[in-house]
């Protein structure tokens, strides 16, 4: 066997290079391990995606949004989130708009007709304020209606429940245990009881 670091040609009961120290049993598992190549599957593809039909595609967008714990009560509560953000966005935004502008116009010499322009630039932020609050009335009263059906239409004692995320396994990062000094101190203590 040849070493992959140093390239010497090694022994093939040797478990580490003479030379280097490389590893050469981690390097047999691997060569040893073959992988086995997966067929090519087209429904596995976008272009499945692409012919699927209306209700195929509805289910399957339904199906990776269960497995992903996109219940449509969650649903409603990322749309109250999401109007509640956009709302504060626009109030800032019309707050911020209103004093520089009131800033500007006091502090310049701009003619009158800029001024005038200039201290209706705070309505910006009415539209995304607007937005917010339709978003959160959407999420209230509209979304909870989505919800009920939801629950009605679902098979009785079977919840849906978002998946739980599984505990860290601090044990699939400790490499294993392949290295140059592995095994050395058994090797001479079982050399010295002789």
């Amino acid at each position: 066997m040849f070493c992959p670091r140093c390239g010497a040609n090694q022994s093939e009961d040797l478990k580490f290079c003479n030379l280097c120290g490389a590893n050469l049993n981690a390097v047999r598992q691997v060569v040893d391990t073959k992988t086995v190549e997966k067929k090519f599957d087209w429904s596995d593809t976008w272009v499945a995606e692409m012919f699927l039909s209306g209700d195929a595609h509805e289910r399957r967008k339904l199906e990776i949004e269960r497995a992903r714990g996109l219940t449509p009560e969650v649903k409603r509560y990322n749309e109250i989130k999401a109007g509640v953000i956009t709302a504060s966005v626009g109030l800032s935004l019309m707050i911020f708009l209103h004093i520089f502008m009131n800033g500007l116009i006091n502090g310049g010499k701009l003619p009158e007709d800029t001024a005038e322009i200039l201290s209706h630039v705070w309505t910006v932020g009415v539209i995304p304020l607007f937005v917010g609050i339709a978003l959160i009335v959407n999420g209230v009263f509209v979304s909870k209606k989505i919800v009920d059906a939801a629950k009605k239409t679902s098979l009785p004692g079977r919840e849906v429940t978002p998946p739980l995320i599984r505990s860290a396994d601090t044990n699939e990062f400790v490499p294993n245990r392949f290295s140059v000094t592995e095994g050395t101190t058994k090797h001479l203590s079982s050399s010295s009881e002789s």
